[in-house]
């Protein structure tokens, strides 16, 4: 039974204070919600932070990126991802849409930066999503087999169970509009059977599949409905306590 993961990126948004501010009122909010995990991925300067704030909680934090080595070196700007451990973190975002579009993250970065995660003891939320042009062309889904199939090359079964998929349609993120809960299944079910395909039936079967766009307390429970769907990387609804814990608690 593949447990949901409910995953707030709260992007470049909130200072310090706020991050501790949101971090502790969201705490009594999700306290009791057992049936999924929670997460939050402050900016980077608030993650020691943050993390020291929910410790003892069942919130865990993830950083919004990190880098594709763990060897301390000339990496100038760069934060590893033995760092981002050290900080408090369980978890990493990796390839979100928005580090691919503007920050030239590739395939074969995120493969890097998944296996340097994973090296660190981290789980990696490896990121995929068409754009527009390619899902009106028909290409949607062999864009999203050729980012999973270069993004989790050489990744052992051992791997996989450190990995958690994020479907982003990148149409849906921030524009309010949302993948009906039909074409999620529909994606989320490919993308399994483009696990299957790389990596066999049982580990596509335990892998955990989040969808992120437009996510809102008014949507989560019909995306949570189809059966490929094990959660949700939520953007704007989850910098706000009372927001993000309204879908957190979706049951």
């Amino acid at each position: 039974m593949r447990k949901p993961v409910i995953a707030g990126n709260w992007k470049m948004y909130k200072l310090l204070s706020e991050a501790v501010d949101t971090a502790v009122a969201l705490k009594p909010l999700v306290a009791n919600a057992n049936h999924c995990e929670v997460i939050i991925a402050p900016v980077f300067t608030a993650l020691k932070t943050v993390a020291d704030r929910v410790e003892g909680s069942n919130i865990k934090v993830a950083s919004q990126n990190c880098a594709a080595q763990n060897d301390f070196g000339a990496h100038t700007g760069e934060i590893a991802p033995v760092m981002i451990k050290d900080a408090g973190c369980s978890h990493a975002i990796i390839g979100h849409s928005e580090r691919r579009q503007f920050y030239g993250d590739t395939d074969e970065s995120v493969n890097k930066k998944a296996h340097a995660a994973i090296a660190a003891g981290l789980v990696a939320i490896v990121c995929v999503g068409e754009h527009l042009s390619e899902r009106e062309s028909g290409n949607a889904n062999s864009v999203v087999a050729g980012q999973l199939n270069t993004g989790l090359a050489g990744l052992t079964v051992a791997d996989m169970e450190r990995i958690i998929i994020a479907y982003e349609p990148v149409w849906a993120i921030g524009t309010g509009k949302t993948a009906t809960p039909e074409q999620a299944q529909e994606m989320h079910s490919h993308i399994r059977q483009t696990v299957a395909a790389s990596h066999g039936n049982e580990v596509a079967d335990a892998v955990r599949i989040l969808y992120g766009g437009s996510v809102k307390p008014d949507n989560i429970a019909t995306l949570m409905s189809q059966p490929d769907v094990d959660g949700a990387l939520v953007g704007g609804a989850s910098l706000e306590a009372d927001s993000f814990a309204s879908i957190v608690n979706y049951k």
